[in-house]
């Protein structure tokens, strides 16, 4: 299946998104590592035009869930990580501990944490809302200037500057 990319400025910097052409397959910050070869440059794509609309209401404070397909991939267990962190409620936290309870491996937390870290499609999947056992911000691959400004955010603390 052909796959494609669009490049998207946004408030925490620029963001790459793919599609498989029926589902959002990634959502990458400007500092991820990912190969765009297998893929051609799609700017106009309903699936990015859809992304891109329901970041934009995200960023400005108008929306608090995503309904965009989503189709990342992953393996069995990292899928069921990702599934639990949209369950997170928009403006609330838990700890790794407490994911891995939620997806019944309770002396699991180092491996949600590299799942979590693992999750293609940032910020809709939102592992930024998982945090230390001690409430301290800690592990996340856009950095933690990112998932403190996307907490902000969801906090109602400031809504980010769309560019």
């Amino acid at each position: 299946m052909k796959s494609h990319f669009t490049l998207l400025p946004s408030p925490v910097g620029e963001l790459l998104l793919t599609t498989d052409g029926k589902a959002l397959t990634g959502l990458y910050f400007e500092n991820d590592d990912v190969s765009r070869a297998q893929a051609s440059r799609a700017d106009d794509h309903p699936i990015f035009k859809t992304t891109a609309k329901q970041l934009k209401e995200y960023f400005t404070g108008k929306r608090t869930e995503f309904d965009v397909p989503l189709n990342p991939t992953g393996t069995e267990f990292q899928i069921s990580v990702w599934r639990a962190l949209s369950d997170i409620p928009y403006g609330q936290t838990i700890s790794y501990g407490e994911q891995a309870k939620r997806i019944g491996k309770p002396t699991g937390s180092r491996a949600v944490g590299t799942a979590n870290g693992r999750n293609p499609i940032s910020i809709i999947v939102p592992c930024h809302r998982v945090i230390g056992a001690n409430g301290s911000l800690t592990g996340y691959g856009g950095g933690l200037e990112r998932k403190e400004m996307l907490l902000a955010l969801e906090s109602k603390q400031s809504a980010l500057p769309i560019q």
